[in-house]
């Protein structure tokens, strides 16, 4: 082990060399994550705590982000709304990712009448409805709040990535290794979780990456237009909407949190590529990784 990590170490300054944006993909979403996490000891003020004397103040010593209109400080809500951000990503994500896990794989390894069923009554059917549209539709309908924001994501983006399991499902089922497994008894979950999935598992991780950026968007969409967390719960797409009346008098209260949501898209963006060109061997050779 302490060979590996040695290795790790002295290749760190190559990989960084040769993968720039990689680097600082990381190196964002490091910074999101900290921000996040550490949002409670770090966060120099209270997010919610009003105080009118000092509304719409600029970037000074006291507030560094400035303060918005009812004299809240805007780093400490950038702070807690990456910690919202992020959770929301991850969990829609994950609800996501198993749904579309269950339904392509089932799709995809049993062939025939089920994967008609699933692929022409489920799946096309979220496909062809826009999932931001879809989205804003079931949040209105179940209210705004954690689970409910995150139910109505999940919902309108568990297609993509059950359609994506689906065709990698069919392109390896008939292997001879899964004839072999076939042939010597092996269950069918045995046959999915130990031969199928560990050769599939490439383009699910980038798609889940990729996935987690765009859930941030669709999250500060829905925020924006009063479908996400309530207030006084900081959020980014919250922010903008606050900040929109004030974008010539305070232009700090949109440049702030549309420069988080732009970090953290390209973050994501940037680890979806890395993942991608680390799990690939023709990019790791052409690479010298």
């Amino acid at each position: 082990m302490p060979f590996k990590v040695t290795n790790v170490v002295r290749q760190a300054p190559i990989r960084i060399r040769r993968q720039p944006l990689a680097a600082l993909g990381v190196l964002l979403l490091t910074c999101f994550v900290l921000g996040g996490l550490a949002s409670p000891w770090i966060a120099p003020h209270n997010p919610a705590s009003i105080d009118l004397m000092h509304r719409l103040e600029g970037p000074s010593a006291a507030h560094w982000a400035g303060t918005d209109e009812l004299g809240r400080d805007t780093l400490s809500r950038l702070l807690w709304g990456a910690r919202l951000s992020l959770a929301v990503s991850v969990t829609v994500v994950s609800v996501s990712l198993a749904l579309g896990l269950a339904i392509g794989g089932l799709a995809g390894y049993l062939g025939g009448w089920v994967d008609t069923a699933l692929t022409t009554f489920a799946m096309n059917t979220f496909l062809a409805l826009p999932g931001i549209l879809l989205a804003i539709a079931f949040a209105a309908f179940l209210g705004p709040g954690f689970i409910n924001l995150v139910l109505a994501l999940a919902i309108g983006g568990w297609a993509g990535y059950a359609r994506l399991v689906r065709a990698q499902v069919m392109a390896v089922r008939d292997r001879e290794y899964v004839d072999a497994a076939r042939a010597l008894g092996a269950s069918g979950l045995r046959i999915f979780f130990r031969h199928i999935l560990p050769n599939i598992v490439q383009p699910i991780l980038v798609q889940a990456a990729i996935g987690m950026a765009g859930v941030i968007l669709a999250e500060a969409t829905l925020s924006f237009l009063g479908l996400g967390i309530p207030a006084p719960a900081p959020s980014w797409g919250s922010m903008l909407n606050d900040a929109r009346l004030h974008l010539f008098d305070s232009p700090h209260l949109v440049l702030f949190p549309a420069a988080a949501i732009a970090g953290a898209v390209l973050g994501f963006n940037f680890l979806g590529d890395a993942v991608r060109d680390q799990l690939d061997p023709r990019t790791r050779l052409e690479l010298g990784l």
